[in-house]
């Protein structure tokens, strides 16, 4: 008659000793190395507290629609400008210039969250001027609410660029449009105005946490990166200890009494 197996499971042999012998002395080693040394090494690899942390978002921008915008005519100081800002206009008189624009701001991927931004500006100029450099300031929303232009104020300094830029700066959160690749095509028609076109991609953020020297993380935060690093290397030393210990025990190199499973032995 033909046999085949049915079912298996490992035999647990059990290992006895006294207090006082070199097998307890082995185990007493053997534990230290294997949960001592993951904990050095985590801690010396650098990282093991958490103090720098980052992240990726989507923010959520829109235009605000204000503008302003400063064109040189000439290098002799003579310009032309334009806002949003009724109180600037005002102020400008014969240096007004009244332009026509489009804005246009898209969702590519359909997330909900806006992507691109497209403005064209068409600024009207005498057949005898020229434009020899621009200025162009526009306000977005990063969800926040304080706009770095006072629109009410009757008061030119309000705005004056170096003065809003300076005030931008020195908030605590700010935002920088990097990589700019300006154009600048010449060749005017006379009597045709003077075109800008400008395209502005809301990218995602990488935004940086850092914590100060004075910050104190709480147990489970610190628990959460710690604990991952630490276990990590442990299961290395796990498994190399265990098959030193299976080899120690089993070949007797330190005398023990082996005693199956469930059998009552009395040394």
């Amino acid at each position: 008659m033909a046999f085949y197996e049915v079912y298996s499971h490992p035999a647990v042999i059990r290992y006895r000793t006294s207090v006082c012998t070199k097998a307890t002395l082995f185990l007493v080693i053997v534990l230290c190395l294997t949960y001592i040394p993951p904990l050095l090494v985590a801690f010396r690899s650098q990282g093991f507290w958490l103090k720098q942390s980052s992240y990726e978002e989507q923010p959520v921008v829109r235009f605000q629609y204000q503008t302003l915008m400063v064109a040189a005519t000439s290098t002799q100081g003579d310009y032309v400008a334009w806002s949003t800002f009724p109180h600037l206009n005002n102020m400008l008189g014969p240096s007004l210039r009244i332009p026509a624009v489009s804005v246009r701001e898209e969702d590519l991927n359909q997330d909900g969250k806006l992507d691109l931004l497209t403005l064209q500006l068409q600024l009207p100029l005498r057949n005898t001027e020229e434009v020899y450099s621009v200025q162009l300031l526009l306000t977005f929303s990063y969800q926040l609410f304080v706009s770095v232009v006072d629109g009410s104020s009757p008061f030119a300094s309000a705005y004056d660029l170096e003065n809003i830029v300076r005030s931008y700066q020195a908030r605590n959160l700010t935002t920088v449009l990097s990589c700019p690749m300006p154009v600048w095509t010449v060749g005017r028609a006379a009597g045709s105005p003077f075109e800008l076109n400008v395209e502005i991609r809301y990218p995602v953020e990488v935004t940086a946490l850092t914590l100060s020297s004075t910050y104190r993380p709480g147990f489970w935060e610190t628990i959460k990166f710690a604990w991952i690093q630490y276990v990590s290397i442990l299961l290395v030393f796990i498994w190399v200890f265990e098959r030193i210990q299976r080899f120690v025990f089993q070949n007797q190199v330190l005398t023990t009494v082996p005693l199956p499973a469930g059998k009552p032995h009395l040394l």
